[in-house]
């Protein structure tokens, strides 16, 4: 028996990303995991969501209207993969102080413009200031892919900083917060890395023929489906890691779960009571002693 899927590599990557996009929302309800990742959660809603309107409504819409509205959701997901980034440094480094806080961001933020400033072309300022509704979506695709270039640079420099300091603060080794932020890196190195590759064979690239123009759209679509298999893989990653609890630490000799953004751990009632016990008798040795003299 011979079966016959007449499908595509892309329609096989969409699928399975689609299906990973479900199983992670399901981890994140069922793990009550949303309560500490709420932005996260959301930017995997709003990721399912412009996959699933990439598929059902492409080729379907006046192309006018289409790009109205997969502009404003790239806008949209950029300002809250931002806000991913701002949350997720914030669980990892909430402990650290003031002035820490304060120059770590400049110098994040920092590096970031410089590679925004200098990576890719930037329109005409007429192009920008243009009275009419086609200027007005350009603008909106500029600020989608740019934003969306700096949420990259940034979650890479988080991802790095997690790494080497994260153990200090709130983003201990198989922490849900480190988990998340590897997993955010890597899919974010993917796309940079292969947004620069593309870049670099478009400016060199010169078809002499309809052979050799089919053939760099060929290698377009392989890093491109390159990409995709990077992020079904950190969304494995993800399913998994957020499946399982954070690891145990031990307070008095007793383990008790330790939350990655609990500052305190809590006692439990057995080792408390003994405290209890021991200062109520230390008390009435005291009260003994007075007495007697």
């Amino acid at each position: 028996m011979h079966f016959n899927f007449d499908w595509s590599t892309g329609q096989v990557l969409w699928t399975l990303t689609f299906a990973a996009l479900l199983v992670l929302l399901v981890v994140l309800l069922g793990r009550d995991r949303t309560r500490r990742f709420k932005w996260f959660t959301i930017s995997i809603v709003l990721v399912t969501l412009r996959l699933l309107a990439s598929r059902m409504l492409f080729g379907r819409l006046a192309p006018l209207t289409a790009s109205e509205i997969f502009i404003t959701l790239a806008d949209l997901a950029t300002i809250v993969s931002l806000l991913v980034v701002a949350e997720l440094a914030w669980r990892a480094f909430g402990g650290a102080q003031r002035r820490t806080w304060i120059i770590g961001t400049l110098a994040v933020l920092a590096v970031g413009a410089g590679v925004l400033a200098v990576w890719g072309p930037w329109p005409a300022w007429k192009t920008l200031t243009a009275d009419s509704q086609l200027a007005v979506l350009r603008l909106m695709q500029m600020a989608a892919q740019k934003g969306s270039m700096l949420s990259d640079v940034l979650t890479v420099e988080l991802g790095l900083l997690v790494v080497v300091f994260g153990r200090r603060f709130k983003a201990g080794w198989r922490s849900h917060t480190q988990r998340i932020v590897i997993g955010l890196s890597t899919a974010a190195m993917a796309q940079l890395a292969v947004q620069g590759v593309w870049e670099l064979i478009a400016l060199k690239a010169v078809p002499h023929s309809q052979a050799e123009y089919e053939r760099i759209l060929g290698l377009r679509e392989k890093l491109f489906n390159a990409n995709e298999v990077a992020y079904v893989a950190v969304l494995v990653w993800w399913i998994v890691c957020l499946w399982i609890d954070e690891p145990k630490a031990a307070v008095a000799g007793v383990p008790v779960y330790v939350a990655a953004d609990a500052t305190v751990a809590e006692i439990p009632a057995s080792v408390d009571a003994e405290g209890a016990a021991a200062e109520t008798d230390a008390a009435s040795e005291s009260a003994e002693r007075e007495n007697a003299r």
